[in-house]
């Protein structure tokens, strides 16, 4: 759910009413159950974008940032964006291990249209091809919407689930 406050954004007077740093903090309450091995790694990083979404979710921080220089805005979305490679990956690896290769195929496929979002602002911002700027965010905001439409979709998956849910969850059948 904190990815879907990070995606949504309801302006109120230059401010985000759906400020990321909630976000941010949501998502650091769902990786602390995640079973996968990088949960340390993605607690840090997770840990960062709140520090750096709470830096920039003050509207004049926001502003200079992007009238300063459009490749500082980049910048400031780094840990985001490795958050969520990160976690694409480790949900993919985990998804192979119990199996669900479809799974696995959908969250490599995202992992791999993020590390693009990741890598696309600096070659539109260092070639100059400002035409492209409007593209760039719609794509990096699509990746992420379908990021979020995943992790919805796969969430009761038992490889998806705390190891404690999983054999709560065997019991009861």
């Amino acid at each position: 759910m904190g990815l879907v406050v990070v995606l949504l954004t309801a302006s109120v007077n230059g401010y985000d009413a759906l400020p990321d740093p909630i976000g941010w903090v949501l998502v650091l309450v769902g990786l602390g159950p995640l079973p996968v091995p990088q949960r340390g790694a993605l607690q840090a990083l997770a840990a960062v974008s709140l520090v750096v979404s709470v830096a920039v979710w003050v509207p004049s921080a926001r502003e200079a940032l992007n009238v300063t220089d459009d490749s500082l805005a980049w910048a400031a979305s780094i840990p985001e964006i490795l958050t969520l490679v990160v976690l694409s990956h480790a949900l993919a690896e985990i998804a192979r291990s119990a199996g669900d290769h479809r799974a696995r195929s959908w969250l490599l496929t995202t992992r791999l249209l993020l590390v693009v979002v990741l890598l696309l602002p600096p070659v539109v911002l260092g070639g100059g091809l400002d035409s492209l700027v409007v593209a760039t965010a719609v794509f990096s905001n699509l990746s992420l919407l379908l990021l979020v439409v995943l992790l919805f979709c796969y969430s009761a998956r038992p490889w998806a689930l705390p190891a404690a849910d999983v054999v709560e969850d065997r019991k009861g059948r």
